[in-house]
């Protein structure tokens, strides 16, 4: 089942977004040498309760997962655990963070260098990004899903030889962070899933994960952590964005999505 949203009901998964976005900003200023990833899950869970919300992340799964953020460094595509590593210069580290606010979802990620980063490391992180809004700007009423995808790819592809990661995508989100349609990144022709219509009341996490060399992955022994099998480093962007009938609304970014979307001339909310 597809979960339909009203404007009202939008405009509280803006208010969880726009909670996500304060804590991964906030996260972004604290990337430096030296710092663990424990800290910084103790700084997110600070910002999201503070705000009245509850974070997203903590007990979800099974096992269940036992932090506020994802922070995947280097190697890492998703799903870190933060604990006792410490970020170093020329690290990138991989956020991914999740608020529920009045029982509605946000749920958003950024990849951050810390303090210098090589070139290719820059270029992975830019292509990553862009990539996500290229599959953002392709959601429009009516088009089918996969054409997030196809979007996606089309840019990647264009810019460089670099592994679209197997096995993860975005999703649906609302009531639960979790929900139908799965959200594929590549091209999925023989997916049935990728030929379902998107329509206004959707609201879709989009979630490009890009390395710098395989596309395939393994699952650490802590079962959460996911790696490139290759040990090429990756990079993780999301954003939530709602497909309303005034355009699309990137509840997790500031301008909710204005800047992102200029590019592709799309209408965007208000």
């Amino acid at each position: 089942m597809i979960e339909l949203k009203t404007e009202e009901q939008f405009a509280l998964m803006r208010e969880a977004g726009l909670i996500v976005r304060g804590a991964l900003e906030t996260l972004r200023g604290e990337v430096k040498d030296g710092v663990t990833t424990g800290g910084l899950d103790a700084i997110a869970e600070e910002y999201i309760r503070s705000h009245d919300a509850v974070p997203s992340f903590k007990g979800y799964g099974d096992p269940p997962f036992p932090a506020v953020i994802c922070a995947s460094v280097n190697h890492e595509v998703v799903h870190g655990i933060p604990g006792q590593t410490v970020v170093r210069d020329g690290d990138i580290l991989s956020i991914d963070c999740g608020a529920i606010y009045q029982g509605w979802h946000g749920d958003a990620a950024i990849t951050v260098g810390c303090g210098e980063i090589g070139p290719e490391l820059a270029e992975l992180l830019r292509v990553t990004e862009q990539s996500m809004w290229h599959g953002i700007a392709a959601i429009q009423d009516g088009k089918k899903l996969g054409e997030i995808g196809s979007a996606i790819q089309s840019y990647v592809r264009s810019q460089g030889p670099y592994g679209i990661v197997e096995g993860y995508g975005g999703h649906g989100i609302g009531t639960e962070m979790h929900m139908d349609p799965f959200v594929h990144n590549q091209r999925m022709l023989r997916d049935p899933g990728s030929r379902l219509r998107m329509r206004t009341g959707m609201a879709l996490a989009i979630e490009p994960m890009l390395a710098l060399g395989s596309k395939f992955t393994l699952v650490t022994d802590d079962q959460w952590t996911v790696v490139s099998r290759d040990g090429s480093p990756a990079a993780h962007f999301e954003q939530t964005v709602c497909l309303t009938e005034q355009g699309l609304w990137v509840t997790t970014a500031e301008d909710g999505g204005k800047a992102g979307l200029a590019p592709f001339g799309v209408a965007v909310h208000p």
